[in-house]
């Protein structure tokens, strides 16, 4: 089992290559320059890769840069193997990362949650107190409420 810092710089070594190769290796039109390679992970025992990406683009866009990545696949393992120079060139496996769509959620709750606040604070704009201004007693004013009661 090899050591994380090698997986490590083989994950990065694969990302490298892969996004080389997509730019300037590869003539499928599926795979243009909307295609991004986010992050690589490699397994211990280097045997197996995942590499992420991300697509610039609609579910179309999507759907062909899959199919460009899986028939592209052999090509690219072959980059991979004569760049990291191991034994066994690991098998790759490409998945849409799902941080573009995840961070558009979270930016839409955001939205909801500033106009939420922002009616809060038109409701509250006119608003009086229930009773006094400053509900807590004072020091001071124990005496005054002892005279009263006798």
């Amino acid at each position: 089992m090899a050591d994380n810092a090698r997986a490590k710089r083989l994950a990065d070594l694969i990302r490298e290559v892969v996004a080389q190769k997509l730019l300037r290796g590869i003539k499928d039109p599926r795979l243009g320059s909307h295609v991004t390679i986010t992050d690589t992970r490699v397994t211990g025992d280097l045997r197996e890769a995942t590499v992420f990406y991300t697509v610039y683009g609609g579910e179309e866009e999507r759907a062909a840069a899959a199919a460009g990545l899986e028939s592209a696949k052999g090509v690219l393992r072959s980059a991979v193997g004569a760049a990291a120079g191991v034994k066994f060139t690991p098998t790759l496996t490409f998945v849409a990362d799902a941080l573009p769509d995840t961070a558009k959620t979270i930016d839409d709750l955001l939205d909801k949650a500033r106009q939420s606040d922002e009616k809060v604070r038109e409701v509250s704009a006119g608003a009086k107190y229930a009773g006094e201004a400053d509900p807590y007693r004072k020091p001071g004013d124990e005496d005054e409420t002892d005279d009263a009661a006798e």
